[in-house]
């Protein structure tokens, strides 16, 4: 017996019944049965929850670096103050007369780093990364200009007070002190490098 035709289509294949769109006379029968609806006012309000309190991450990483510094670095008691408050040093079996000559300018500065505007960790960086240069250019004596704090946060010198611990812990360092006026002031320091071995 054969099927009626049509019978093994399946109603997702099948055609899609449109609803034929309303007359005019519908439309403006259904608007005049709707003319007196108010719309409705909802009466919930909608709250944004507060956002989260800021973490100062920046704040926690610059405590932690200063802790590290304190308990690692260089202690201030143990920088010579020679005339003053001017801070210099010098490394164990070096001459007090080495320290004099750096002081009185008898060494020639041949290169300088300027730390202006660095972070802590840059200036670090930038301070390494120079005298490993310096001790492959062979240079001795060197000049970092690491400022006098006016631009920094309650005008504190951070550089100025870490730069020194820093200089002390390297083991190409011999000696450095306060620049002289015309070479930097308080804001910079005069640095005597070990002597390049042949190799």
């Amino acid at each position: 017996m054969r099927k009626p035709c049509g019978a093994n289509i399946s109603p997702a294949k099948s055609a899609k019944v449109q609803t034929p769109p309303l007359s005019i006379e519908a439309q403006a029968l259904f608007r005049s049965a709707v003319a007196d609806a108010q719309p409705i006012v909802s009466d919930r309000v909608h709250h944004e929850p507060p956002p989260p309190p800021a973490i100062p991450r920046l704040h926690l990483q610059d405590e932690a670096a200063a802790l590290f510094e304190s308990l690692h670095g260089a202690l201030i008691s143990d920088l010579f103050l020679e005339g003053g408050d001017e801070a210099s040093w010098r490394r164990n079996g070096i001459s007090m007369r080495v320290l004099r000559d750096l002081r009185r300018g008898r060494w020639v500065v041949q290169a300088s780093l300027d730390l202006h505007g660095h972070t802590r960790d840059e200036a670090r960086g930038a301070l390494s990364l120079f005298l490993h240069e310096c001790h492959t250019n062979a240079q001795r004596c060197v000049r970092i200009v690491h400022g006098k704090g006016r631009h920094s946060p309650g005008r504190e010198p951070v550089l100025k007070s870490l730069v020194p611990g820093w200089l002390s812990q390297r083991r190409d360092v011999l000696a450095f002190c306060q620049a002289r006026t015309a070479d930097g002031g308080a804001g910079a320091l005069i640095v005597l490098l070990q002597a390049v071995r042949d190799k």
